[in-house]
């Protein structure tokens, strides 16, 4: 695999033309005109960061004062676990932490945590029956089996859960501690402690506050905020504009949307229950930074960073990560029986089979955000690809929609 991919980067690929980008226009256009999204904007770069393609398309009705544009904000939710993920990776490779530290060791508040359990069972098995959830309550609260480690942050094997399990007695505590208001990491650490794991350390995956976690420990092992760290080791040296923590002064983020009900109308705060009330701040003063959920960009911004991905490591003759780190980072690493694919570090590994039955391009690393954002990498054919909006759960009729864009994506660079 390693040879491989020094392969791929030694190559020095051509531009991809398309055949017919009209047709991926009337892609987007026509999920926006239908209103499962209020705005798109799609980018597709190679592996030189040449523009293969971009688009945006409004829903003059729903959004009309809004842009789409690969310069324009949005708030990218999960795919900043990506960065932060990149970053740790990063401090590993220095020395300043290692995959099998224990968390404790950074985060001595976590020493005590327990594990919920009821009939004998871990509360992440009820809930993956997705039956009897109420019967999960009340639950016991049992001692850590093992200690919490670095790489079971990153492998969201750590047990930390989000609010939206379906078990009452845990989403609602959740709720309560207002996580995301917080004023600082220590004080979302101490709310956070307070609160039961879903699963034993190490045992099994279970997606929730993991990488957020890996932030915090990020800033105690290396002395220094996320927000800092981020700028110091990824968009300083590379030039990154487009990816922070706070918002730019003299610019706005576009509103939020729902679909939630069947039909897309604006979002309240309350809407997005990921960690119960409240939101990431984006404030240029604040002192909390969430490394799961918590950064800006823009399209433009984001491609850059996936540009170091793509190259191995490096980009524009800067490395960040050794080769061998980003192969072992897209390596299988959990949900190996996924009939769609695995997880590697953070990213998506998919196999091309489509949840309808269909099948299309495999072998793509690819994530996402809680308001709509999607990325992909695509080692073999030396692209990226980025899709923006802002909108957390679309209406049925928005469903695939990255899946129809990239299907007509790939089509036409097959046939070109």
């Amino acid at each position: 695999m390693l040879l491989l991919l020094g392969l791929l980067l030694s190559c020095q690929a051509a531009a991809t033309e398309l055949s017919a980008p009209a047709r991926l226009d009337a892609v987007l256009d026509e999920h926006v005109e239908m209103a499962s999204h209020p705005f798109l904007y799609a980018r597709v770069e190679d592996g030189q960061g040449r523009l293969i393609y971009e688009h945006g398309a409004v829903n003059d009705e729903l959004a009309p004062d809004q842009d789409a544009a690969g310069d324009t904000w949005m708030r990218i939710w999960s795919m900043t676990k990506l960065v932060t993920t990149v970053l740790v990776l990063d401090l590993v490779e220095d020395g300043v932490l290692g995959l099998d530290d224990p968390v404790g060791r950074f985060i001595p508040e976590f020493k005590q945590l327990r594990v919920a359990a009821a009939d004998g069972r871990s509360l992440a098995v009820i809930a993956a029956a997705k039956e009897g959830l109420d019967a999960a309550c009340p639950f016991i609260a049992v001692e850590l089996a093992a200690a919490m480690t670095v790489e079971d942050l990153l492998n969201h094997k750590a047990g930390f859960h989000y609010g939206n399990t379906g078990i009452p007695c845990l989403d609602e505590p959740l709720a309560e501690q207002g996580l995301p208001l917080s004023a600082s990491t220590d004080q979302f650490i101490a709310k956070l402690a307070r609160l039961p794991l879903i699963e034993q350390p190490g045992r099994r995956y279970y997606y929730g506050l993991s990488t957020t976690v890996l932030g915090f420990v990020a800033e105690r092992a290396a002395g220094s905020s996320l927000k800092a760290l981020v700028e110091k080791r990824i968009t300083g040296p590379f030039a990154i504009r487009g990816l922070r923590y706070d918002l730019p002064d003299g610019t706005a983020l576009p509103g939020r949307f729902t679909g939630a009900g069947g039909k897309l109308r604006p979002a309240a705060v309350s809407d997005l229950d990921l960690m119960g009330p409240g939101v990431p701040r984006y404030e240029p003063q604040g002192k909390l930074h969430l490394g799961g959920e918590g950064m800006i960009a823009t399209a433009e911004g984001f491609a850059d960073f996936l540009q170091i991905l793509l190259g191995g490591g490096q980009w524009q003759g800067r490395r960040l990560l050794e080769a061998e780190t980003v192969v072992d980072m897209t390596s299988p690493k959990t949900q190996i029986d996924n009939p769609f694919g695995y997880s590697g570090y953070t990213l998506w590994i998919n196999n091309g089979r489509l949840s309808d039955g269909s099948t299309g391009p495999g072998g793509l690393w690819m994530g996402g955000g809680y308001e709509g954002t999607h990325y992909w990498i695509d080692p073999d054919r030396r692209l990226i690809g980025i899709i923006m909006s802002q909108v957390h759960e679309p209406p049925e009729s928005g469903w695939g929609m990255a899946d129809q864009f990239r299907a007509e994506l790939y089509r036409q660079i097959d046939d070109s």
